[in-house]
């Protein structure tokens, strides 16, 4: 009999006797008679699941989630399909990682989700996986686990949410909250539209509606072939989501009995596409981090400079907030992610199989276009090449990143006097102090934000303006941190310097007056400070004291990874064999 682990896409199916759920059930012994036993005090008959797939149904649903709110009816229609085609599904409730509420940052728990969806795969007698999620983390972790256990996985994106409205304006969450907000600050509108504002900004389940980081990882998703064709950009409202649920369930089942693991779908050519298509819908800079480390669960080495070769191969053709005009109802309708990669196939690898067909070149094959303002065409990009630049100097030897298209180009090359804030809480305290005199030609530093610092990385990259700056009309400032920004924020932002400061990274020691130069063009960022000044710095300083003394924290910054690595635990990303639990 062939082993299943060397079987391809599209190749024969397995016997029930094959199924990793039989050597809990199936065999004739004391632990399987358990398991049986247990089985019927859930209340389900042995001809619903004995010799049937199981399916495993990770829902990241919660009442404190918007995001997700409507996947615990999601859940209900992958298991119809899951039935339909004759699996056995079990819904797991696992971590929520809610962007609004959870604090400091969810990305403090990426990790812990990733965690538990692979221990909890690995664990329980299950043959295949469909996963619910898309709120900013939760898609990462989520196949980061899976992609650590490798089983049948197909992915369920929670869908964008409808778009927002305010009198006769249309509103992209996340986006038109901070323009706003800074009009606020600036006394262009009041407390009347703001709570007009409030009420109007987020008006349905589902994640931003904007090319947030989101929409960036679902996208990210469906190129890498983990989810079915379209689904990335269905809104969350929408009947076509259910269906696609439904559809999902049907697929996973399919992919279990012809064993079609996540390893043959998660290939190097396969992350090289994602890369690509991030980069050319001018996606969220936090998909750098997020596709890292996804790669790196994968076997797969990526880096910032695999990032930065592509990007300048690739034009910016998706008109979408916030470096665009439309949100992503308008990208769905436009043609979705199939479209929007028929105008890339020579870009792409289209030989490697998805979960939903043998190729990518026959799931693109005749996917159409409808509007070439939402998907530009290729004569025709919103920029010549993709929407991130990666930048090196010696303010940042192991990189950083910037959305240059989400700024003002005039801040792209820029020479100013930094102004330095040590912390995120001092700069909310001290921004408007008119002592600082800050100008527009000011850059200002924000450290101590990083993964260690943060702790977590906080979005806090898109440092407030002053409001005495904003009332004089200025809206961009070139802005250095270690921090991550929502991938919903624009402005002349350099994100993810690594490494950190809190570890001893250059950002560390720069000083308030001291010069920092910025041209994206020549991928530079520069303290334009001496090296024997730099030395006499670093000999004064010294680390300050670690943010945890017990608990998660502390599990974390003992081993969470430098953002130009992809923040996962050290642990977790080095290769090593996990055996499968013995049964019985």
């Amino acid at each position: 009999m062939t082993d299943a682990s060397t079987r391809g896409p599209g190749t024969g199916r397995i016997a029930p006797e094959e199924l990793r759920s039989h050597r809990w059930f199936g065999t004739d012994g004391l632990r399987s008679f358990s398991h049986r036993a247990r089985t019927r005090q859930l209340g389900y008959l042995p001809e619903e699941h004995l010799g049937k797939p199981v399916v495993a149904v990770l829902n990241t649903w919660s009442d404190i989630n918007p995001c997700h709110t409507h996947l615990r009816d999601r859940a209900q229609a992958v298991k119809r399909g899951v039935w339909q085609a004759g699996g056995f599904p079990l819904e797991f409730p696992v971590s929520t990682l809610s962007e609004t509420f959870q604090k400091p940052t969810p990305m403090l728990y990426r990790n812990l989700l990733a965690m538990e969806t692979e221990e909890l795969l690995r664990s329980y007698p299950v043959d295949g996986a469909v996963l619910l999620g898309g709120c900013d983390k939760s898609t990462p972790a989520l196949l980061m686990g899976a992609a650590s256990v490798d089983l049948p996985t197909v992915f369920v994106p929670a869908g964008p949410m409808l778009p927002g409205h305010w009198r006769n304006e249309v509103l992209g969450s996340g986006t038109d909250m901070w323009k706003y907000w800074d009009e606020r600050r600036a006394g262009t509108i009041g407390d009347c539209e703001m709570a007009e504002l409030e009420n109007g900004l987020a008006r349905s389940p589902g994640h931003c509606m904007t090319m947030g980081t989101a929409s960036t990882l679902t996208a990210a998703a469906e190129v890498l072939g983990v989810t079915l064709p379209g689904a990335s950009s269905i809104p969350a409202v929408d009947s076509g989501h259910e269906r696609m649920a439904a559809a999902s369930g049907l697929r996973i089942v399919d992919l279990v009995m012809r064993q079609v693991t996540l390893s043959q779908i998660l290939t190097p050519e396969a992350y090289e596409d994602a890369v690509a298509t991030v980069l050319a819908l001018g996606g969220s800079t936090n998909a750098v981090i997020h596709l890292i480390a996804m790669a790196g669960r994968s076997g797969v080495k990526l880096t910032l400079d695999d990032f930065d070769r592509i990007a300048r191969t690739v034009p910016v053709l998706a008109d979408l907030r916030p470096g665009g005009r439309y949100l992503m109802e308008d990208f769905h309708f436009a043609g979705g992610l199939p479209g929007f990669l028929g105008r890339l196939t020579d870009v792409l690898h289209l030989d490697r199989p998805t979960v939903a067909h043998d190729t990518l070149r026959e799931q693109l094959d005749g996917a159409p276009v409808h509007n070439s303002d939402v998907i530009r065409e290729r004569s025709d990009p919103l920029a010549g090449e993709g929407g991130v630049a990666v930048l090196r100097g010696n303010l940042c030897p192991d990189g950083a990143v910037i959305k240059h298209i989400a700024a003002e180009p005039r801040l792209l090359r820029h020479t100013g006097p930094a102004v330095v804030f040590d912390d995120y809480r001092e700069l909310q305290r001290t921004i408007n102090d008119p002592a600082l005199a800050l100008t527009p030609d000011h850059v200002l530093v924000l450290r101590n934000a990083g993964p260690q610092g943060g702790p977590g990385m906080p979005e806090y990259g898109m440092l407030p303006i002053p409001d005495y700056l904003l009332k004089q009309g200025v809206r961009d400032m070139v802005r250095i941190s270690d921090a991550r920004m929502s991938g919903t924020s624009y402005g002349a932002c350099v994100l993810h310097i690594a490494p950190e400061s809190f570890v001893g990274g250059p950002l560390a020691l720069v000083r308030t007056g001291d010069l920092i130069t910025l041209d994206v063009e020549a991928r530079l960022l520069r303290l334009d400070v001496d090296d024997e000044e730099l030395q006499r710095r670093r000999a004064a300083w010294s680390p300050p004291p670690a943010r945890y003394g017990r608990g998660y924290g502390a599990l974390y910054q003992d081993q969470i990874t430098q953002a130009d690595t992809g923040c996962d635990f050290a642990f977790l990303a080095r290769q090593g064999e996990v055996p499968d639990p013995y049964a019985g």
